[in-house]
């Protein structure tokens, strides 16, 4: 059952595609039906339309539910549906504007879930056909045919037809139609979209008049061109005449005749023919008119001499106003010479050639105009006297060029300059060597007179000028011929000159202008000039001069003036840092250096710069800095400041090696008891006594320091009485050595020798110092030495030979040795109660009393 269920939706969907499909049994049956009000409409105009779907027509559908839905093409439609008579149901559509020019419009049918197309109507959307124009016809005789062109309107967006249509008179040509009620006869039909048709000859009424013009014609209307009324014979395009012969007029020698003959095709007709000519390089062109085609011959004055021209002619029928054949191939001829005739115009300069006394003189001169040159002109020639009937003067320069440079003598101010061709050689024209020292211009300008002329300006000065005379010279450009750099305005009373010869655009002119005064050449004045502006080519390379730490000095080569293409205005610098910080300042054109300011220390900057003229501007090259940590004097200073310590080390290294005091003061001198000569000395007792082999030492005593020590005298006040144990009667002097145990400090002391009366006496002592001063290796004393008041310092055995005194500041008991340290040295030595001890700051080990 389920499965049955399933299925049943599956059969009614596809019976009903098979029942409802276009052209299927409904559609024959007339099941369903769409109309429109117009399958045709204006753009943009409402559309309506109805679908209609007949039930009892379509099988299945009486007693299901139907419903009907619209698409424009793919787009859907909402419309209306009712239940209509005779049980059917319609749908109603209406849209407003109807925007396309072509669309297809469906009616869909839904039924149980199922949709499906049962009718469509297709609608077009346009215009009315345009009206053409421009309707011109020509009738070819070569065939007889009139082919007419046109031109189409607007596009309709609909099929539209097009038929040129002609009419006559229909009783005397009943081939012919004339335009009425009854369908005019179409003339031709054009070819796909062209704009013309040729109507054959057996249509055409020749030597009457005809009507043509032009329909177009599609579903929203017709439209038809202007109505052309001709004689077809009266728009014939003639065959070209030909040019047979061109002759001068020997007794009128401007004057020329011509000769042609018309076509076979045009023999029968009265033509009016016209002449054209023109000589070489002149762009327009010369007409005759008027000239009857019959005739066959024609002459016509006012021609150049020695000049080359170019001849063409064409015709038409003389009694209508229809079209011109083609022109005839040309015909070239030159009239005859003769000699030339009119001024030169001449400049001049003239030099000094020193001792000789004779002049230098530079003559240029402008070619005569082709009026006045009479041909070809074969040369120049200059002379001092005037040329005489049957006297030729002696000739000072003959050339083909338009300058001469020649000497005369000096005093010399009239030359005499003419023109030959082969027919002879023109009248002289006198050039007056002027002196150049007459009043300048008030005021001289010069502004474009278009991309290659510059029309000169100038205020005339206060004397009356008989001519000016203009030179201009592109700037660092080579001087050519003169003729091409300098003109001559004869008009003294004239203020502006155009000059063109030359002048090309972004280049700069240097222009003079020298005023011709009756006895003398003004002192010329100057201006520059550009013809056209625009930005320069490129921009200067900027070059770094010096840097500081804020301050940074370029430098630059001007453009050259080839490549400035203008004035330039300005250079403007500009310069930024790493965080964007764009500034700029403008310099002077005149100037190539600029010093930037207030930059920032140890940072690095951006340069370019922007030459400028009236048209624009040109960026360079970017240059990249960085300013310094220390401006130069900074620097400068510091290395000062660095060599001065250094030269008063030096200094102080000098003096401290050269000056023995100033080296005491650091280093005093530190007596060497080992190379002393008391050091080195032993008597001749006590050799005797150190030959004993027990008494040997590895080397001699050194005696370190001798000190004098002197009893008070018994004077004025006889001394205080002193105990009896404070001195023995016969102090016994004695020698003591180191001991082995610790390199410690010795003393040999002499008592003092007490002599008759009590008097004290010298006592001398000698110092043994074991260790070496503030690290000096020395030898270590082995004995030490006494000796009486009257004696030199002999060793003498004491009480206890080789014993070992040792006084310590800290432990005075902690002296090593076989017999101690005594306990009472004031006992031993009673003289050390009353000594001051020399150099008894220097021993650590000791003490003194």
């Amino acid at each position: 059952m389920a499965r049955r269920g399933a299925g049943t939706p599956l059969l009614l969907r596809l019976s009903l595609l098979l029942l409802l499909r276009p052209g299927g049994e409904w559609g024959t049956l007339g099941c369903a039906s769409v109309a429109v009000g117009s399958p045709v409409v204006p753009l943009g105009s409402p559309i309506t339309a109805s679908c209609t779907i007949r039930s009892k027509l379509c099988r299945g559908l009486e007693q299901g539910k139907v419903r009907i839905t619209w698409m424009l093409d793919n787009e859907p439609m909402a419309g209306s549906q009712r239940r209509g008579p005779g049980g059917t149901e319609v749908s109603n559509l209406t849209l407003p504007r109807f925007n396309r020019t072509q669309a297809k419009l469906w009616c869909w049918l839904e039924w149980n879930g199922t949709k499906q197309r049962v009718g469509m109507a297709e609608i077009r959307a346009g215009y009315p056909p345009a009206k053409p124009f421009n309707l011109s016809c020509v009738l070819n005789l070569s065939d007889y045919g009139l082919t007419c062109r046109w031109e189409r309107g607007a596009d309709s967006h609909l099929p539209t037809s097009v038929t040129l249509k002609c009419a006559g008179d229909c009783q005397a040509h009943p081939s012919c139609c004339r335009r009425s009620r009854a369908p005019a006869v179409t003339g031709c039909t054009p070819q796909g979209d062209s704009s013309h048709c040729t109507v054959p000859r057996r249509l055409l009424q020749l030597y009457r008049q005809m009507e043509i013009w032009v329909s177009a014609t599609n579903a929203l209307g017709t439209a038809e061109s202007e109505h052309l009324r001709i004689d077809p014979m009266d728009v014939a395009k003639l065959d070209p005449p030909t040019l047979q012969s061109i002759q001068s007029i020997p007794f009128q020698t401007d004057c020329i005749t011509l000769a042609w003959e018309v076509a076979r095709s045009n023999a029968h007709m009265e033509l009016q023919c016209e002449l054209r000519y023109r000589a070489n390089g002149d762009p327009a062109w010369a007409l005759v008119p008027n000239i009857a085609g019959q005739a066959g011959t024609a002459q016509h004055c006012g021609f150049l001499f020695g000049t080359r021209y170019h001849f063409q002619m064409r015709c038409r029928r003389s009694s209508a106003q229809g079209y011109w054949s083609e022109w005839s191939p040309g015909r070239n001829y030159t009239t005859h010479e003769k000699a030339p005739s009119g001024k030169l115009d001449a400049w001049w300069s003239v030099h000094s050639a020193g001792a000789g006394g004779r002049l230098e003189v530079q003559l240029c001169w402008k070619a005569p105009r082709r009026q006045e040159a009479n041909g070809k002109v074969l040369g120049y020639r200059v002379t001092l006297v005037p040329r005489r009937r049957g006297r030729d003067p002696p000739t000072i320069c003959n050339t083909t060029r338009t300058q001469c440079n020649f000497s005369v003598p000096a005093g010399t101010r009239r030359v005499y300059l003419s023109a030959y061709n082969a027919a002879g050689e023109s009248a002289p024209t006198e050039v007056i060597l002027l002196e150049r020292r007459g009043q300048p211009l008030a005021r001289l300008w010069a502004v474009p007179g278009g991309e290659r002329s510059l029309w000169v300006h100038w205020e005339v000065p206060v004397a009356p000028v008989v001519a000016y005379v203009l030179e201009w010279q592109r700037v660092s450009s080579e001087p050519g011929h003169c003729s091409a750099c300098w003109q001559m305005e004869r008009d003294g009373a004239t203020t502006a000159s155009l000059i063109q010869d030359g002048i090309e655009p972004f280049q700069r002119y240097n222009i003079s202008v020298y005023p011709l005064y009756k006895d003398a050449i003004g002192v010329p004045i100057h201006t520059a000039a550009y013809s056209k502006q625009k930005a320069p080519s490129y921009a200067p390379k900027l070059h770094l001069k010096s840097i500081s730490k804020t301050d940074a000095e370029l430098c630059w080569d001007p453009v050259p003036v080839e490549m400035q293409n203008g004035f330039i205005t300005s250079y403007t610098i500009f310069w930024a840092n790493s965080t964007a910080e764009v500034s700029s300042a403008a310099v002077n054109p005149s100037l190539s250096s600029f010093v930037i300011q207030d930059l920032k220390p140890s940072t690095l900057y951006k340069v370019h710069i922007m030459a400028s003229t009236a048209a624009g501007g040109t960026n360079g090259t970017s240059l990249t800095l960085v300013t310094m940590v220390l401006d130069d004097i900074e620097i400068q200073f510091l290395f000062l400041t660095l060599g001065l310590i250094f030269v008063l080390l030096i200094l102080l290294l000098i003096c401290f090696q050269k000056n023995g005091r100033v080296k005491k003061q650091f280093w005093p001198n530190v007596p060497d008891p080992a190379n002393s000569s008391l050091g080195k000395w032993v008597p001749p007792f006590l050799q005797e006594y150190l030959q004993v082999p027990g008494m040997k030492e590895p080397g001699l005593a050194t005696i370190s320091t001798v000190t004098v020590l002197e009893r008070a005298t018994w004077g004025k006040e006889p001394p205080a009485p002193e105990p009896a144990t404070s001195f023995p009667a016969v102090p016994q002097p004695y020698l003591q050595q180191e001991g082995l145990g610790r390199p410690g400090c010795g003393w040999a002391a002499a008592g003092p020798h007490q002599g008759h009366g009590g008097s004290g006496e010298t006592v001398q002592y000698a110092r043994v110092v074991g260790e070496g001063y503030k690290g000096q290796q020395l030898i270590p004393p082995r004995l030490h030495l006494h000796s009486g008041p009257g004696q030199a310092l002999l060793p003498q055995p004491g009480p206890r030979p080789y014993h070992n005194l040792c006084f310590h500041w800290a432990t005075p008991q902690g002296c090593p040795g076989d017999g101690g340290c005594p306990e009472e040295p004031p006992a031993t030595f009673p003289l050390l109660q009353g000594l001051r001890i020399s150099g008894a700051e220097e021993l650590q080990d000791c003490r003194a009393f």
